[in-house]
C-alpha cells in the first residue's frame, strides 16, 4: 500500500466521479488486479512483428501501458508525447517497462496494425507496441473490455505484484515520473 499513498499524495490517483471504473481512489481502496492483456499482434521494440506479449511476461516489473488510436488527435498532441516524456526520463531502469497498444474500439478502417508501426517510428519509441480489435480483429477492444478503459488517450500503471494502481485520461506525467524513480530508490537492495 505505501506505492498507493505515495501515488495518492502527488496527484496521481483517480479523483473523477468514474469510480466504476478502474479508479485507484475507491472509498475501500480494494486491490484490483490486473487482467492478461490478451492482444495477439505485436511489434517488438525495433518495429518487427513479434510474439504475443503478456502481462506475465513482466511480473516484478512496474508496466506503463499507454492505450491509444492512431486517429486520435489527444494522443498526438498530449498521450504520445507525454509517453515519450516517461521513457526518456525512465531510460535504462530495468525494473519498468513501457508498452503502447493501439486498443481500437472505432475506426478500424483507419487504426490498423500499421499504423502502430508508423507511431513507433514517428515518435522513436524504442519499446513494443500492440494492436489490439477484438479477437476478431475488428470489435471491440480486448483492453478496453478488460481494463474498463474510457477511450483515448489512456494511461493504465501497474505495480510489480499486477495491482492497477492508476487506469485514466489524464496523467500527471511529471509527478508520475518522481514516483517510478522513488520506487526505484526504494526497492534498491531488496529483492
Amino acid at each position: 500500500m505505501m506505492l498507493f499513498v505515495s501515488l495518492a499524495s502527488i496527484g496521481l490517483a483517480q479523483t473523477t466521479v468514474k469510480e466504476e471504473k478502474m479508479s485507484t481512489s475507491n472509498i475501500d481502496n480494494q486491490i484490483i488486479k490486473a487482467p492478461e492483456f490478451n492482444v495477439k499482434n505485436w511489434i517488438n521494440a525495433e518495429g518487427k512483428k513479434t510474439t504475443e506479449i503478456k502481462l506475465s511476461d513482466y511480473k516484478g516489473k512496474f508496466k506503463v501501458v499507454y492505450c491509444f488510436q492512431h486517429w486520435c488527435p489527444g494522443c498526438h498532441s498530449k498521450g504520445l508525447p507525454d509517453l515519450k516524456k516517461m521513457v526518456t526520463a525512465l531510460e535504462g531502469n530495468d525494473k519498468v517497462v513501457f508498452l503502447a497498444i493501439q486498443t481500437v474500439f472505432e475506426g478500424h478502417h483507419a487504426n490498423t496494425y500499421d499504423k502502430i508501426i508508423e507511431t513507433q517510428k514517428k515518435y522513436e519509441l524504442k519499446i513494443p507496441f500492440g494492436h489490439d480489435a477484438g479477437d476478431d480483429g475488428n470489435s471491440r477492444s480486448n483492453i478496453m473490455t478488460n481494463y474498463k478503459t474510457g477511450g483515448t488517450p489512456w494511461f493504465i500503471l501497474i505495480d510489480q505484484k499486477d495491482n492497477i494502481i492508476f487506469a485514466d485520461f489524464h496523467l500527471n506525467v511529471e509527478g508520475a515520473i518522481e514516483a517510478i524513480k522513488s520506487l526505484d530508490k526504494s526497492t534498491r537492495g531488496v529483492d
